[in-house]
């Protein structure tokens, strides 16, 4: 499957990170799930933070270094399997379930930061819909691809917000709550995603039917493994033309007089 970056930041922020890989020392034996379990683990300490980020001071910059962490190793442990030939489906799975678990986290914590929980919750559900659209799309067509405001930018507005955050606990946007803040942080960004969600659908579609690839018409397997009937596949002109051909040679075949009836 390709991968394709439309990604605004990456270039400036994620390559000269990936580079610094070689001077991790991570062991080769270790294994890259391993360092997707950290970094959901920096996402699930961000989500504290974030959560306490309208009390306490502290919780913006845990939220900031939390979200950049599970960034880095988002970052690389794809390097990292590559590099020791430790390629695996299941680690490619267990990426791709982390990564909108770890937003969601983030949307429920500064929801509940803001005093907004119902407003957290659509957060999570926009989140998962464009998940879910993203892998289906890359289904289809064979290409994995990524907006130009993807996940690069999203955690970088996130740590940008937390840091905010930190400072208006600490009274330097005295005029604003920072409850307030948070609220008119997230409110925003769920419109702009329930936007930008109702457009990668319409564009998803227009893409996924211009892509050349036959649709699939497989039935469900029923328990106990037998497969129900399906029904035949209508045939292009050109699989008709060649039948047809096929069934004219076979008739003039047995007009013919000069035929061998005789068995050898």
């Amino acid at each position: 499957m390709a991968r394709v970056s439309h990604s605004l930041l990456d270039r400036w922020l994620s390559v000269p990170l990936k580079r610094l890989y070689p001077r991790l020392g991570i062991p080769r034996w270790f294994p890259p799930e391993g360092i997707v379990l950290a970094g959901h683990a920096c996402a699930i300490a961000a989500a504290v933070g974030f959560a306490c980020s309208s009390k306490w001071w502290w919780g913006g910059v845990l939220a900031a270094i939390g979200v950049a962490a599970n960034h880095f190793a988002d970052l690389i442990d794809g390097t990292h399997a590559r590099t020791t030939n430790q390629c695996r489906n299941g680690g490619e799975l267990l990426d791709h379930l982390t990564d909108p678990l770890s937003f969601s986290y983030w949307m429920i914590g500064i929801g509940i930061a803001a005093g907004a929980p119902l407003w957290g919750t659509a957060a999570v559900v926009g989140i998962y819909a464009t998940a879910v659209l993203t892998n289906i799309r890359a289904k289809i067509t064979g290409e994995f691809a990524l907006a130009a405001f993807g996940p690069t930018e999203f955690k970088t507005l996130l740590a940008l917000f937390g840091l905010t955050m930190t400072a208006a606990t600490g009274g330097l946007f005295v005029p604003l709550a920072p409850a307030t803040i948070a609220f008119w942080f997230l409110a925003p960004l769920v419109i702009v995603g329930i936007v930008q969600l109702a457009a990668q659908l319409v564009s998803s579609v227009r893409q996924v039917n211009a892509a050349a690839v036959e649709a699939d018409e497989t039935e469900w397997v029923m328990d106990g493994g037998a497969q129900a009937p399906r029904a035949p596949r209508p045939l292009a002109e050109s699989e008709s033309l060649v039948l047809l051909d096929a069934q004219r040679g076979r008739t003039a075949d047995s007009r013919s007089p000069h035929r061998n009836d005789v068995p050898v």
